[in-house]
């Protein structure tokens, strides 16, 4: 790709939450791309290197005057709102898929941590919802000529950081630095491994 297109696109991780896509900005950031974050959502116990949010991010239906500023920049966006991403520009998007067990046991551990009830809805009809919204998602990506998009597992990076970056790496023409990005992955944050 002209490198001259390369500094106009937006680079979006996105996924269903508790997926790896903080995990992501920071392989992201490490391989060279400057995350586009406000830092209001500090670290926790849950997220403990960090959430690499934009809050402007949620109001993208009424105002995205500030998304050209996120051109040769990455920039998360959970998939609920990857719809309203505007099609006036190009975007390049890194989709977080995990599975969803983990996902459903790492938002459990979440709320039991924020004192919150965790069986508001059961496992089941919430892992029925997810794959619903991803498939629709899916569908829309599909779609859309101005979006390119990789599907990338949070499972298979951290079973193969290698193989998963040397993946990774190829979709942005192997322009990031690759040992820095394999660096990044830690075993030891992944807590909710699937038996």
């Amino acid at each position: 790709m002209n490198p001259v297109l390369q500094t106009e696109l937006i680079t979006v991780v996105s996924g269903l939450p508790r997926s790896g896509t903080s995990m992501m900005m920071k392989m992201l950031e490490a391989g060279g791309l400057a995350p586009v974050t406000d830092e209001i959502r500090t670290a926790d116990e849950d997220n403990p290197t960090g959430y690499y949010e934009f809050e402007k991010v949620k109001e993208m239906k009424t105002d995205t005057s500030w998304l050209p500023e996120a051109q040769g920049k990455v920039i998360k966006v959970i998939s609920a709102l990857l719809q309203d991403l505007p099609a006036g520009h190009r975007y390049r998007v890194v989709f977080m898929r995990r599975e969803m067990t983990e996902i459903l046991a790492s938002q459990r551990q979440m709320l039991i941590r924020r004192g919150q009830e965790p069986d508001k809805v059961a496992d089941e009809k919430m892992a029925a919802m997810f794959e619903k919204h991803l498939a629709k998602v899916g569908e829309w990506l599909d779609a859309q000529p101005h979006i390119d998009v990789l599907f990338i597992k949070y499972n298979d990076i951290l079973d193969d950081p290698a193989g998963s970056v040397t993946t990774l790496n190829a979709f942005f023409g192997n322009e990031l630095d690759a040992g820095k990005m394999q660096a990044v992955v830690d075993s030891q944050l992944y807590r909710q491994r699937k038996k």
